[in-house]
């Protein structure tokens, strides 16, 4: 049988592990500052349940860098669909064992396991989007996984806050970890094969995708562009761009999706019910960027423009919404003000990444592209954790604006690698053809 649009229901599907890969993270966030930290930390001030939080993040972090790179091989080893089986399945078994953790050890083991297993999400999406997606479709294709980012922290942090109402925050953790579970039984049956030999895929849906793949060059359909060998690959002044892009521009993320609870709390006296009424706003603006920024893309190359050009137009704009929005963070003084500003800091962040996470795949050939994005992932996550680390020490006594500017700085860094290391952003050829 044919299966209209069946890349639709592949990005689909990968969305919604996205959307559950942030409920799971996020739950330790919101349930830290007034659930866990105080029955298991009772004789700590708020400065010392931030550091234990710093500390048990930047060791998931840390792990998450190690399974970018990891799950990067074994998404070109084993393929998406089993790939995917793999790290969700192994996250949501991690997610539901944090209810067994009563210390900083224990719960390190844990955050470790779910960080190495959740790692595999974006390469895998960006292998997907690779696969099913022709290239004037991947911005928005990346802009639809990247919305799941954004819509899973619309809804873990009212879902946890109300729930941490009525439910222990052990039970909590054991309830997101079932949803993992139940995710895999879709993705085992509707991504059976690839598009090559996906009897589901319409003759029509099938030639539209793999011409669409086809470089300008390509020397016939078999073409899978170039993949050069890891050593060869990191020898290439463009991977480095989008290596050092991507490690510049996600601590930016990092701050908020850890931080935003105990920053409403420290900063504004908020609750848990107050978190979790307001502290979801800033995602939305992350969700209607994703959106923006590949729709943006999509319309860009669909008018002509090149994929060099369509890439640093939406990457720099999505870094200068942030620029000024970061600056006047480090001043505001009302919560709702603080708020809307990370709104638009989070817009622009998606706006952008989702055109930095499709460069491997304008790169290199597809055998190559989970590679790169692992790389470039892991390169991410370790200056996100050196920043989760610093946070604490450079926030003492409530005082967040030395790390709001350092945010600044770090946009400016990824528009820089873009333009500098990236080159013209075009399929690359071996350096002796």
């Amino acid at each position: 049988m044919a299966v209209k649009g069946l890349r639709w229901w592949v990005v689909g599907l990968v969305a919604l592990a996205t959307i559950i890969n942030y409920i799971d993270r996020q739950t330790i966030n919101v349930l830290w500052p007034e659930n866990i930290a105080p029955e298991l930390f009772p004789d700590m001030d708020a400065d010392g349940h931030k550091y234990i939080l710093g500390v048990i993040s930047t060791v998931f972090i840390f792990a998450y860098a190690a399974g970018q790179a990891l799950f990067g091989k074994i998404f070109d080893w084993i393929g998406t669909r089993m790939g995917f089986v793999l790290s969700i399945g192994v996250w949501s078994l991690a997610t539901a064992a944090h209810a067994l953790a009563r210390g900083v050890v224990s719960f390190s083991i844990f955050r470790a396991i779910l960080g190495v297993a959740e790692a595999g999400n974006w390469p895998g999406a960006t292998k997907a989007n690779a696969e099913w997606f022709p290239t004037r479709e991947r911005a928005l294709a990346q802009g639809i996984f990247n919305s799941g980012a954004a819509i899973g922290g619309i809804i873990s942090i009212p879902l946890i806050g109300y729930m941490a109402v009525f439910l222990d925050w052990k039970l909590i953790f054991i309830l997101v970890g079932l949803i993992g579970l139940l995710w895999l039984v879709p993705w085992w049956f509707i991504v059976k094969a690839p598009p090559e030999s996906h009897d589901w895929l319409s003759a029509e849906e099938r030639e539209y995708i793999l011409t669409g793949q086809r470089s300008e060059d390509a020397v016939d359909d078999s073409d899978d562009g170039y993949n050069p060998t890891t050593g060869a690959l990191l020898k290439r002044r463009e991977s480095w761009g989008v290596i050092i892009a991507s490690a510049a521009i996600d601590p930016i993320w990092w701050l908020f999706i850890v931080w935003i609870p105990t920053y409403l709390v420290e900063v504004h006296g908020f609750n848990v019910k107050e978190v979790a009424a307001s502290g979801w706003l800033p995602f939305v603006g992350a969700m209607l960027g994703a959106w923006f920024g590949g729709i943006l893309a999509q319309n860009r190359l669909g008018a002509g423009w090149s994929v060099n050009a369509t890439r640093k137009l939406t990457i720099t704009l999505g870094c200068l919404i942030m620029l000024p929005a970061l600056l006047a963070l480090s001043a505001a003084s009302a919560p709702w003000t603080a708020l809307w500003l990370m709104f638009t800091i989070l817009f622009g962040f998606q706006t952008a990444i989702g055109n930095v996470q499709t460069l491997p795949s304008d790169l290199y050939g597809k055998s190559t592209v989970g590679t790169l994005s692992g790389i470039a992932g892991m390169a991410a996550k370790l200056g996100a954790a050196a920043l989760t680390y610093l946070v604490p020490i450079m926030t003492a006594g409530a005082n967040y604006y030395s790390v709001f500017v350092l945010g600044a700085g770090l946009a400016l860094t990824a528009i820089a690698a873009v333009w500098l290391l990236c080159g013209t952003i075009k399929p690359l050829k071996p350096k002796t053809a």
